[in-house]
This record gives C-alpha cells, structure tokens and sequence, in this order.
C-alpha cells in the first residue's frame, strides 16, 4: 500500500470537496424562496430559476451527510433544513397521494410531474441524513413514511397515484428497469445507517434489491449490465432501448453491491459485483481520449442517444469510489491504477479551480460544451461531492 500517495488523495479530495461547497453556499442556496437552484454557469450565475426537485433532496442530504462526517457547521445544517423546508412547502403534490413533484418554479409553483419515483428517493435520503445530524424525529418519521411508500410502488403493492401510469403500453411490452432496485437500494443502506430499529426490513429489501440486480440484469454472457430486460430477465436485444448500457449507472450499481456484499459477508455477491464494475469499465472506457462514454449499445449498433459520446461528470466519480473501495477490499493495484488514471482525468478537465465546482458535460474530446455550465436540472451539489467525501472516508479507513 502506497501510503503517501493515498493521503495525497485524501488532502486532494478535502480540498476540492471545500471548493465545491463553497461555490454552491455562494451561488445556489436561494436566501429568498428557500431551497437551491442549480442550473448554474461556470461563474456560478444563476441561468435558470426553474428548480429541480430532486436537486432539492440531494442538496439536502449533501450538506447533512457533511455534518455528519465532518461535524455540524451552521452553513450546511442551514442549507440542507432550506432545501427540507422547500421540499415540504412546495415540492409535494397532496393532490396525488403525497408523490413528489420533478421540478418547480422558483418559489414552488408546481411545474411538472413524472412518473419515476426519484424525487421520492433524494427526499427520503435528505430526510434521514438530516435526522442524523440534528435528531429530529420529525424528518425520521417522513423519512419512514415515504419509505415505504417507495417500496410499496416498487413492487406493485399500491397503485400509482399520479395516475401517470407505466411509460410504456404494457399490453405491448413491459420490463425491469436497473434504476429502480439499484436507487432503493442506496437509499436502504443510508436508511439502515440511521434508523437500526427497522434493521431487519432493509436487511430483507436490500437483499431484494441486490438479488434482482444480479438475476435479472447482470449478463456476464454479454459482457455487461443492461438498463432494461424483460420482467423474467431476458434480455431484449430486437430493438435499441433493450440494449442500452449505461456504463455510470453499472459503476454506480456496482459500489451499491460492493457495500451491501461487505456489510453482509457475502463473497457471491461481491464477486458479481466485481463483474458488474469490470464489464461497465472495459466497455465504457474510451481509450481515445480518455473518460467513460454515456451509453453504448450491448451488441455494438449505434446507440440512439444524442449524447451517447459525450463525458459526462457523475460517471467519473462513481468509477472513482468503485475502483477505490476495490483496492480497500482485494489490494489489487490494477483498482489502485484506474481510480489515479481517472483521477488524473477529472483533474484535467473536469475540475475547474479558477471558479470552483466540476463542468458538467464536455464532448467526445474532453473540452467542455459552450456555454459551459456547472449546474443543471440534473446536476447540483451530489455527485461531486459524495464521491470526494467517499475518497477521504475510504482512505481513512486504510490509513488511520
């Protein structure tokens, strides 16, 4: 173990997860109407007012989970209670059984309602990590609440009350989707982190989850994790949305599987998790110019996706916290070796020290699109810095 090198890392990732707290404390948080906005430029100007729910629950939890691996700072404890607050106030659609609205006008008009059960997921995180970092009891019991409210339209258990229905005819055709049991399962784990007195139903979803992970959408025949298969797992390769990999999401998946196999003991686990990682980056990984590619097709066709080529910032994180926590578990140096490779990557250009926080989105050949953005629908304060929180607590687990 090269240990002057991993606290070189550590001081790295301290450093940036400053900067990038920073930027958006500074530029985001709306001292006005409460809540974050996050479709910022490379300067930090607000470009849009139009806020993503989502973003409210993973702002949220970002400054809460600070909190509580660094100790509460009135900063962040007043940033994440702002985005819980906005999220109550004006994020939730009482009209359609308590579902979560996707996005909102600056001060909370309702502007659109999806179908998927994302909003609900990051304002169960927010929720639960607030509780930790403060107590209130209040956020434990919406945290419970919607819990199992997401678990119950998971599985079928309740139906939809939006009314929205299933995106695609089901009489026609139906599927899995992996986003589904890979979210609830994150959400399980930080769950079962703050809340042990229901210890023995997350163990029970998480091992739900992980289990239809692997069955139905890990295909080591075809080298990789599919987005999409049918409800008995098979894969349908016909048509292009049945081939979809998403190389981020499978990095992503894997680190999921990797914590769940490592709290439970369980080396099966752990070894398809070690498939997952290894499919999603021998796929994935441009070796042109660097970087993991958004989407590519399993059988190698043309993926449909405009952006398909197109380096994205949240890949690059998740392939940094599953390559390190690998190197934590086997020792292996080849794990070692890719997180410094992308490391060395996101440094160069994704990282933008001048005027703080990450790009979002950069071409094929690692220059960023014009007008450049450092914040979006989709990209707020998460990714960037759960991953560089992540960095420092893995290292320190080996070091210390």
């Amino acid at each position: 173990m090269n240990k002057e090198l991993l606290l070189d890392i550590r001081k790295w990732a301290k450093e940036e997860l400053e900067i990038c707290a920073n930027f958006w404390l500074k530029n985001g948080i709306d001292r006005v109407n409460g809540g974050v906005y996050t479709c910022l430029d490379r300067k930090g100007r607000v470009y849009s007012t139009d806020k993503s729910v989502w973003m409210q629950g993973r702002c949220g939890w970002t400054f809460a989970r600070m909190c509580n691996q660094y100790g509460n700072r009135k900063e962040w404890l007043e940033a994440s209670k702002s985005c819980l607050d906005f999220l109550e106030n004006h994020c939730i659609n009482h009209e359609a059984g308590d579902r979560l609205y996707f996005t909102v006008t600056a001060d909370g008009k309702p502007l659109r309602q999806r179908r998927y059960y994302f909003s609900e997921s990051f304002y169960i995180i927010a929720n639960i990590e607030y509780y930790g970092a403060t107590g209130d009891k209040v956020c434990l019991e919406r945290a419970r609440k919607y819990y199992d409210m997401l678990y119950a339209l998971n599985n079928g258990l309740m139906k939809d009350p939006t009314g929205l229905g299933s995106k695609t005819i089901t009489e026609t055709r139906s599927g899995r989707a992996l986003a589904d049991p890979m979210i609830f399962l994150n959400t399980t784990a930080i769950m079962r982190k703050f809340d042990p007195e229901n210890k023995e139903k997350y163990d029970k979803y998480s091992a739900e989850c992980a289990n239809d992970i692997i069955k139905y959408h890990y295909k080591p025949d075809l080298k990789c994790t599919l987005e999409t298969v049918a409800p008995d797992g098979t894969p349908m390769l016909d048509f292009t949305a049945g081939r979809v990999v998403n190389p981020g999401h499978d990095i992503e998946c894997s680190w999921f599987l990797i914590e769940e196999a490592e709290y439970t003991n369980n080396a099966e686990m752990l070894e398809a998790a070690k498939g997952v990682y290894e499919c999603a980056l021998a796929g994935g990984w441009d070796n042109e110019f660097g970087g993991i590619l958004m989407f590519i097709d399993c059988l190698g066709n043309p993926p449909e996706a405009y952006e398909h080529d197109m380096k994205l910032w949240w890949p690059h994180n998740e392939l940094m916290i599953a390559s390190l926590m690998l190197y934590r578990n086997t020792g292996n140096e080849k794990h070692l070796e890719t997180f410094e490779r992308t490391r060395e990557y996101c440094m160069q250009v994704f990282s933008d020290r001048e005027y703080g926080e990450w790009y979002g989105y950069l071409r094929r050949d690692g220059i960023p699109t014009e007008p450049s953005t450092k914040g979006s629908t989709f990209k707020g304060p998460f990714h960037v810095p759960r991953c560089l929180m992540a960095i420092d607590e893995i290292i320190s687990s080996m070091v210390d």
